[in-house]
């Protein structure tokens, strides 16, 4: 994202953390359920639903955040 203001950027890097965290944090949901042994397929299943969407969020706001390098 050429000609990015400073407060765009931050606002970028604060989603990028905020949403980082939340992958974090499911990712330790998703274990303790497992671990519990009595899961519930379908809360399983849409907790990975967000993880995969918050990736490919936290994928995006990496590439607006890293400037193209022209090699």
């Amino acid at each position: 994202m050429p000609d990015m203001t400073s407060s765009e950027r931050s606002a970028l890097e604060e989603e990028y953390q905020r949403l980082r965290e939340e992958h974090r944090d499911l990712d330790a949901v998703i274990e303790a359920l497992l671990a519990a042994g009595s899961v519930d397929q379908l809360q399983l299943q849409r907790l990975k639903k967000r993880k995969l969407v918050l990736r490919d969020r936290i994928s995006f706001l990496e590439d607006q955040l890293t400037p193209d390098i022209i090699a």
